[in-house]
């Protein structure tokens, strides 16, 4: 049996190996604990313009991605107004506010400025904004602004609105973000209600208000109406329930910092266990003869395995333990930068909880045990006689079960690849990183096949000196250590690749596939607004001009992407061949389509399309008179490019096509300088690690070369070109896993766009990586080599002990 004392004995004096394991864990925690407490906290919040409303009453339904984030079927006029008189002479109700809303932005200093929602003054009070000079808007013309506008009460003011610039009289100014109207003049601009804000009376019990609003909502609204918004008279919401009521623009940004967060946590688990595995199979390798000396006095397979375990959860723990605690300190300014960033709304906040941190520390602890498994294994399966062998060559590299494991990997990894070229595109991205991930797995098993090769090609220029020809034959030599110090850089380098040529490639396919087949002189794009005017529109506008369709939502059994067309008449419609089949609809059918005002209209299907830009085709002046907040979100027009319109503005296509969707790129970019740093992180650790590992362990072999003649400077460069030949390979390798999951998404893009798509891939951010990974590795075993040399050479003759080996 192993005794406790010769268990710590083991452990003493392995603490610098182990540095690196508990930095990684440590980081891994940390980054599962943060993504675990933002992902906790990223649920639905109350919007601030109901926080001082204790009860909502909503349409029915919630937005997310089954809706593709559309908005629920708002009432009727004459459902909205029942409610409100409904709910009016509740008792303990003092007043029922429908939320109406519409496009508006005042005009400042030339341009559009401050939020862009219009409200009825009455809705002030469900934030509350209050004023703060002035007085209340009472008439049509009238405006009370934020007053972090800067512009005074009486003071003239432009408001951009849907239907183009518009004179107001600054009224007054509020302490919260406007535009607030007159109430008449919101019911006039404004679109469907879908939110009925309660105000309470002090002393009344809310439970029984809330049940009385309850049976006042299903009085109210009758059978007809309740199959008019879908099934359902309402939703009454109290307390932490009226987050339900979130913007389907919130909704669909929370949920993009979701998919941010999980690719986060998953990545930053997967490069732990990574890390931790290379790291921990090189220990192995290093310390056969220790093995092989427990074994030969008495030790079990089992008891080595132990020992290996034992090492990964005292590090595993600890690492865990200090990541939690470093993780739930940060997760506030991550936080801030997703909401800076746009992944997450204004709303957003880190909640504390103690479930996710615990989480995050399992995780830690489990991804420390998961990564020593193999090398367990491996421990075990060493033989006595291993402690008079070299450890330095650490064995037969390649086992039976590493053969089927990285073949399968490998096979897997292609075979992914493969089937993302005909992937859907929700799909794709998801389908490359997984087969990036399983390239990556593949070609690390089975590198000790190929090092062989790659070192005689790459050691080629330097193996004239005898210092070159030291570090090919050393690294030719022990082909584990090899592999083990060139999977970090496989790691860095394929990943960074990856997801910086996916992001290049998939922004040159949509500019290839938007530019293809425009004869439009510029496009005429929005200028600090969400989108363009009619009144922008009409002055861009010339006889030889290209309509834009005006986007809208109607609601038939679910919401249906909209557009307005000019070619259709007023009572017509023309719809997707997907749509009508999924309806049982026909051409020459009259259906029932709502609109976002709540006025149900009854259109003729005049033609049932294979391909469509939207799911219903109307008249663009139909969309016009329900919605009057549709805005166009770009248009071909004849005018040249450089020409600046109220909140509008001309570029060229060339230009449009490649700086489309800038702030859909910016968010892409910026999830992909998360993805690249963290897994850059990571490795940059990794590296740094195991060529501590390898110099460290190397005191012997450093010491013979200096007997042999060799000074401390050529050792420490031989140690340093047999760095930079190992980044060398990884780097190899790293290119032949990210090219041809590359190689099948470009075919995809190709195939999904019609046009030619070019395999774009940032070599000088790749190169900056390359050279990172090269200063580090080299730089680490100059370093560790140096030091180990100088002190190795003073006591040659000392004896190997297991805490030595």
């Amino acid at each position: 049996m192993l005794s406790p004392s010769l268990l710590r004995s083991l452990l003493h004096g392995r603490w610098t190996g182990l540095a690196g394991t508990f930095v990684a864990l440590c980081l891994g925690a940390s980054v599962l604990t943060a993504s675990a407490l933002l992902l906790t906290s990223a649920g639905p919040r109350v919007p601030a313009r109901y926080a001082a409303a204790p009860l909502l009453v909503r349409t029915p339904g919630t937005p997310g991605d089954g809706n593709a984030f559309a908005e629920n079927r708002p009432w009727s006029p004459e459902t909205v107004e029942a409610l409100v008189r409904a709910l009016t002479s509740v008792p303990g109700v003092a007043a029922a506010v429908p939320d109406r809303a519409f496009y508006a932005q005042a005009v400042v200093r030339g341009g559009p400025a401050g939020a862009h929602e219009a409200r009825g003054w009455s809705t002030a009070a469900l934030a509350p904004h209050r004023l703060v000079a002035g007085r209340p808007p009472v008439r049509a013309g009238e405006v009370v602004l934020d007053r972090a506008l800067g512009l005074a009460p009486g003071s003239p003011v432009t408001l951009l609105t849907a239907g183009g610039p518009a004179p107001y009289t600054v009224s007054g100014l509020a302490d919260g973000p406007g535009p607030y109207v007159s109430d008449g003049e919101a019911a006039r601009l404004g679109g469907g209600v879908r939110v009925i804000g309660l105000l309470t009376r002090p002393g009344f019990d809310r439970a029984a208000v809330r049940a009385a609003v309850r049976a006042a909502v299903r009085d109210a609204v009758g059978d007809a109406a309740r199959r008019v918004v879908g099934g359902g008279s309402g939703q009454v919401l109290a307390g932490p329930d009226r987050a339900a009521a979130e913007p389907a623009a919130d909704a669909r940004t929370r949920w993009i910092g979701m998919q941010v967060l999980t690719a986060m946590a998953l990545l930053g688990g997967f490069v732990s266990v990574f890390v931790v595995a290379s790291t921990f199979a090189f220990r192995v390798t290093q310390r056969r003869r220790e093995f092989g000396l427990l074994r030969a006095v008495g030790a079990t397979p089992r008891q080595v395995r132990l020992i290996v375990y034992g090492e990964a959860l005292a590090v595993g723990a600890a690492a865990a333990a200090a990541g939690a605690l470093l993780g739930a300190a940060v997760a506030p300014a991550v936080g801030g930068v997703l909401v800076a960033a746009g992944f997450e709304p204004a709303s957003f906040g880190v909640r504390p909880a103690p479930l996710p941190v615990a989480g995050a520390v399992a995780a830690g602890i489990a991804a420390g045990l998961l990564g020593a498994w193999s090398a367990s294994g491996r421990a075990a399966r060493v033989r006595p006689l291993e402690a008079l062998r070299d450890h330095a060559a650490g064995g037969t590299p390649m086992t039976r079960v590493r053969w089927v494991a990285g073949v399968v990997s490998l096979a897997g990894g292609l075979a992914l690849a493969a089937a993302s070229g005909s992937a859907a595109e929700d799909a794709l991205v998801n389908d490359v990183l997984l087969a990036a991930m399983a390239l990556i797995a593949g070609l690390t098993l089975l590198a000790p096949v190929v090092l062989p090769a790659l070192v005689r090609v790459l050691s080629w220029p330097i193996s004239r000196p005898a210092v070159g020809m030291l570090a090919a034959r050393s690294a030719m030599t022990a082909v584990r250590r090899t592999a083990a110090t060139a999977a970090p850089v496989l790691l860095t380098v394929g990943f960074a690749v990856l997801v910086t040529g996916m992001v290049r490639t998939t922004a040159a396919a949509y500019t290839a596939g938007r530019a293809a087949d425009v004869s439009a002189a510029a496009v005429l794009v929005p200028d600090g607004a969400p989108g363009l005017s009619d009144a922008a529109l009409a002055a861009a506008s010339a006889p030889a001009a290209i309509t834009a369709p005006l986007p809208t939502t109607v609601y038939g059994d679910r919401p249906l992407t909209a557009l307005g067309d000019g070619d259709l008449a007023g009572d017509e419609a023309a719809v997707a061949e997907w749509v009508a089949r999924d309806h049982g609809w026909r051409k020459g059918d009259v259906v029932p389509l709502t609109f976002e005002d709540g006025r149900a209209v009854r259109l003729r299907i005049a033609a049932v399309l294979p391909s469509a830009p939207a799911e219903v085709l109307v008249a663009r002046d139909t969309v016009r008179a329900h919605d009057p907040s549709a805005l166009t979100p770009e248009a071909y027009v004849s005018r040249p490019a450089g020409m600046v319109f109220p909140g509008a503005r001309t570029v060229s296509v060339a230009d449009r096509a490649a700086g489309d969707q800038a702030e859909e790129d910016r968010l892409v970019w910026l999830f992909t300088l998360l993805l690249v740093g963290v897994s850059a992180g990571y490795s940059g650790l990794a590296i740094v690690n195991t060529q501590v590992m390898a110099a460290s362990a190397r005191a012997r072999e450093f010491a013979v070369l200096r007997l042999s003649g060799a000074t401390r400077r050529q050792a420490t460069v031989a140690a340093a070109a047999e760095a930079a030949l190992v980044t060398g390979i990884g780097s190899v390798l790293g290119l032949a896993v990210a090219v041809p999951a590359l190689l099948a998404m470009r075919a995809g893009l190709a195939q999904k766009s019609g046009a030619a798509v070019p395999l774009v891939v940032p070599w000088p951010t790749v190169a900056a990586v390359i050279a990172a990974c090269l200063v580090l590795a080299a730089g680490a075993s100059a370093i560790f080599t140096g030091k180990t040399a100088f002190t190795s050479v003073k006591t040659p003759s000392k004896p190997s002990t297991c805490a030595d080996a």
